[in-house]
């Protein structure tokens, strides 16, 4: 045989498509040879494979072996091709049962010394070959409890290349070889937090809370030591747990990243990126490569953004579109990378530079000018998108050192924002939005869920008068009805549009 097939993966953002690795001898002279629309990873793999091969035991014939990766219109990324374009070769020469790695998904870089290394991408590249129908992948043996993760598939995981041309039928001895461990190294357990650790901040736990139980977007806006960190990374712990799906969409994210799963996590991810963090750091970017960013890490989860007032007001505005669409495209030279970026987003934010503005005892040395273009940071559009903006005061001192623990703990908070979104499960049911946060202005404003026009009549005068916006106005509806449904009653009524308004603008009915 001097032709021979086998089967790779190739990431475009987060979905894998299959590419073909064909592998063709002919009596030309010696050269090796990728095509198909390699990168320059990709392209180094001709010395990779041809040194593993030699170091093995399994060398290449001295003829012209040229490797096709199809479709050739498809870019190719990365040195996780390494293991299916050795294989591929070793079968043109008849090394290897051409037939036993037809049917096979081969994932993995070599090393000179044919040791297997992990890769990135390995759980989205294997879920691709699951849904394409294929019933083997063979992984670096550091990939394996990432590729076990993904049901109906038969995973073998390998330590060098001779243990993978052994199991395609290659005469060839085995040694005792170290494998090559992840370089994700140990995970470190989560940190514990819990809602009762906040202390003199009940209207904030209170936000928190409606925020969580309909998926609303919020600002904290107080001086420094009010507690908005501590206020946002409990956010969290207080979310629905997510589903398999959403757990497998998260674990995909972290394996494109570089980080090393090994089980899925149920708990919604956090990310809170450094106020010095760019644009193509939050949406994500890269040179050659497109790499998700911040946005997309927190996919399902929450991205908090500390200092809010210090990002660059770009890098802000690049917020908007995600928050809208609950995706991000990457685009770079001959193709487009689109990532899902469905996150609650939590910003927090001093009053002024100095964080004194407005703070009983303390003295603001801020200008006025500078009190209004700090205020400023945050755009108009971008204010708009988010449902609950809110006061955060510091604590007393005698609140403080009272030793009184918060009677709303994260376990209670928890089970009221699962009965809330039970119900507004119950009521969008048939649609394809899950809570509140997401239904668009002109669903609420139909007639099955039109709020009473007397309870409405705050919100529209509000309106009116140019307090709120349109966009703003379908804000406070959807509190309104994440609020009506933590109370436990039906529609909204005045009480819950008072409420709302208060969150989004800190004025009352």
């Amino acid at each position: 045989m001097t032709t021979a097939r086998t089967w790779a993966v190739a990431l475009t953002g987060v979905v894998g498509h299959m590419v073909e690795v064909e592998a063709d001898l002919s009596n030309q002279t010696p050269e090796f040879k990728i095509i198909g629309l390699p990168d320059k990873s990709l392209g180094e793999a001709v010395q990779r494979v041809h040194n593993a091969c030699k170091n093995v035991g399994l060398p290449l014939p001295r003829r012209r072996l040229t490797v096709n990766l199809s479709p050739a219109s498809l870019p190719k990324q990365g040195s996780a091709f390494d293991l299916g374009i050795a294989v591929a070769a070793l079968a043109a020469g008849g090394t290897v049962r051409g037939r036993s790695i037809a049917q096979t998904v081969h994932l993995g870089e070599l090393g000179l010394d044919g040791r297997l290394r992990p890769v990135t991408g390995v759980l989205p590249a294997v879920f691709a070959a699951m849904r394409a129908g294929f019933e083997t992948v063979i992984v670096p043996h550091a990939n394996e409890a990432e590729a076990m993760l993904v049901p109906g598939i038969d995973v073998r995981a390998a330590t060098t290349l001779a243990q993978v041309a052994l199991w395609h039928g290659a005469d060839v001895e085995v040694g005792d070889v170290e494998p090559v461990g992840s370089p994700g190294g140990i995970d470190e357990p989560a940190e514990s937090v819990d809602l009762a650790d906040v202390v003199g901040q009940d209207t904030a736990v209170e936000a928190l809370v409606v925020a969580a139980a309909g998926g609303h977007h919020m600002l904290l806006s107080g001086p420094p030591g009010a507690g908005k960190t501590m206020l946002a990374r409990r956010l969290p712990g207080i979310l629905p747990p997510l589903s398999d799906d959403e757990a497998l969409e998260v674990a995909s994210i972290r394996s494109l990243t570089g980080e090393s799963v090994r089980s899925l996590d149920l708990v919604p991810p956090l990310e809170a990126p450094h106020h010095s963090a760019s644009v193509a750091a939050l949406v994500g970017g890269g040179s050659r490569a497109a790499r998700p960013g911040a946005i997309v890490r927190a996919h399902r989860g929450v991205l908090f953004l500390d200092e809010a007032a210090e990002f660059s007001r770009v890098a802000l505005d690049s917020l908007r579109q995600p928050l809208e669409a609950g995706t991000i495209e990457v685009s770079r030279a001959g193709f487009t990378a689109s990532y899902p970026a469905r996150f609650q987003l939590v910003l927090a934010m001093n009053p002024c530079p100095c964080g004194n503005h407005g703070v009983r005892g303390a003295e603001c040395v801020c200008p006025s000018l500078a009190i209004r273009r700090y205020a400023t940071r945050l755009s108009g559009p971008l204010r708009d998108r988010l449902d609950i903006e809110l006061q955060v005061a510091r604590v007393s001192v005698a609140r403080a050192v009272s030793g009184d623990r918060s009677t709303v703990t994260t376990a209670a908070a928890r089970e009221r924002v699962r009965a809330a979104r039970d119900r507004a499960a119950v009521r969008w049911r048939g649609t394809p939005w899950r809570c509140n946060g997401e239904i668009p202005g002109a669903r609420l404003r139909q007639l099955d869920v039109r709020i009473d026009p007397q309870a409405r009549a705050p919100l529209e005068r509000a309106l009116e008068r140019g307090a709120l916006t349109l966009r703003g106005y379908d804000r406070v509806l959807r509190v309104a009805w994440t609020m009506a449904d933590l109370a436990g009653v039906e529609r909204p009524g005045r009480d819950e549009i008072g409420g709302a308004l208060f969150l989004k603008r800190g004025f009352s009915s």
